[in-house]
């Protein structure tokens, strides 16, 4: 989290090219994630909207690799998404949400998936979207990955997570003050 100690949401401008250079690259190299679109394109859209560079910025310098994945055809808006190989590194060993840490008697983690996610100016990906991030490769094989649990489900203290073993998508579920070394959770950014 490269930046999170600043309240400034913005990237210096060897920041912005540093980044972008890197969108563009993972861009070039998973063309399977967004077949029909064009990076002039989101590139334009993206140098349009500093604060969501700044997002990504987090995305990436905590080990998320984010890249498009998707376009919303009604708001134009281009959907990047966590697409590292196995759960960001930068985001892992935090319970589900800030009620699940403050239920914790002892060990408590520093931080929760949800400020996080907060703080980044990302949305943690829906189990629709995890299901749909898995169809674009193979992710979180050894890792798992929280993803937003429905009210219904919190409210009995539970909160659910991703991942892929044997060759299979699994959702399963913890109780929301649990946290583990290999998990974190995947965001999602409309730009």
């Amino acid at each position: 989290m490269s930046n999170m100690k600043s309240n400034k949401k913005e990237l210096s401008p060897k920041q912005r090219e540093e980044l972008l250079r890197a969108l563009k690259d993972r861009f070039a190299k998973n063309l399977n994630r967004h077949k029909s679109l064009d990076w002039v394109k989101v590139q334009a859209r993206l140098e349009a909207n500093p604060e969501k560079l700044w997002s990504l910025n987090e995305m990436e310098g905590t080990g998320g690799e984010p890249d498009v994945v998707g376009r919303d055809q009604k708001t134009g808006e281009y959907v990047f998404v966590d697409c590292s190989a196995e759960t960001p590194k930068g985001r892992t060993s935090v319970c589900y949400d800030r009620e699940g840490l403050e239920s914790r008697k002892e060990h408590k983690p520093k931080t929760t998936t949800k400020d996080i996610a907060a703080a980044m100016g990302i949305e943690l990906l829906t189990e629709d979207q995890y299901f749909e991030l898995q169809k674009l490769g193979k992710f979180d094989r050894k890792t798992s990955s929280w993803v937003k649990t429905p009210a219904d489900i919190r409210k009995l203290g539970g909160a659910l997570y991703g991942e892929l073993r044997h060759g299979r998508v699994f959702v399963g579920h913890n109780g929301a003050q649990s946290y583990y070394s290999a998990r974190a959770f995947r965001g999602s950014l409309r730009v």
